[in-house]
């Protein structure tokens, strides 16, 4: 593989200021040599003015958070990153690798999750390259093949887990964000290290049911949370029957039969269950009438 080697290039500047110097020598040469009518001289000179023309074409610049990968003749030769005007040899082929920091949101995909059921996600990654001559070298497109990867580490990983969380499981894709965006990043990162590609961050921007299936999972949800709702409020009211029962018998306030302890808790119950107020009957007889 090929691995990136930092190249030092000299400053543009100080080159900039030898090529005019020499430039104007040469110049001053050629000049000297048609006076003196020396065929000699005059052929030299044109062919140092020549060469002289091409060494300016060794400059070039590096913007900030910017590389320079420099190849001579298709063979590697180093990376430039210092920033600024900077000259190297005429012959090299100077290709810019930006270094920033870049976002990529995938398209909304449709996968299937662990458990079948088709759901849409998608998913945002943070991602900047790390190693110039491994993203230039060792994969086609680098832009392209991050695009590519993401995806299928998004789709690998819908499969893993389901949507919601089950009996015996713990994670879920709806219930445990901040893990499974640190399972989707180490995913990311293991396809993307050849590519001398680093993933910053991944996370999740989009999860639903895919639209054939959100109604029905939705009245699902709905049903749940009324089993849930309906299990809470039966519990509650159980124990406070018992506390009333308890208090009624401990202070000696009244003595009721098992008949009418059932007929109390009944419509204790019914007073504490009811969806709407209850509208209690008065008993104005006796106990038992």
């Amino acid at each position: 593989m090929n691995r990136e080697i930092d190249r030092k290039v000299p400053s543009g500047y100080l080159m900039l200021v030898v090529l005019l110097l020499v430039q104007a020598g040469l110049i001053f040469w050629f000049v000297n040599a048609l006076q003196a009518y020396s065929l000699v001289g005059i052929i030299s000179s044109a062919i140092a003015l020549l060469l002289g023309i091409v060494f300016w074409f060794g400059f070039f610049m590096v913007q900030p958070n910017e590389a320079r990968v420099l190849q001579l003749f298709g063979a590697y030769s180093g990376t430039a990153r210092q920033p600024g005007l900077r000259w190297a040899n005429p012959f090299y082929t100077k290709k810019a690798v930006s270094l920033r920091v870049r976002n990529f949101e995938s398209g909304k995909l449709k996968v299937n999750d662990s458990q079948g059921s088709p759901i849409e996600i998608a998913a945002v990654v943070v991602w900047r390259v790390i190693d110039t001559a491994e993203a230039i070298f060792e994969v086609d497109d680098y832009e392209q093949f991050v695009t590519i990867q993401s995806e299928s580490a998004l789709r690998n990983l819908t499969t893993t887990y389901p949507y919601e969380p089950h009996e015996n499981q713990t994670l879920a894709l709806r219930s445990n964000p901040a893990e499974i965006a640190q399972a989707l990043r180490e995913e990311i990162q293991d396809r993307l290290e050849e590519a001398g590609v680093n993933v910053i961050e991944a996370r999740i921007s989009h999860l639903a049911y895919a639209p054939e299936i959100a109604n029905a999972m939705l009245r699902r949800q709905q049903a749940s949370a009324v089993i849930a709702a309906r299990t809470q409020i039966v519990a509650g009211a159980v124990g406070m029957v018992q506390m009333a029962l308890e208090q009624l018998s401990a202070n000696n306030i009244v003595e009721l039969d098992e008949e009418r302890k059932a007929t109390m808790v009944g419509n204790l119950l019914t007073v504490l269950c009811s969806e709407e107020g209850a509208k209690p009957v008065l008993n104005t007889g006796s106990l038992y009438t």
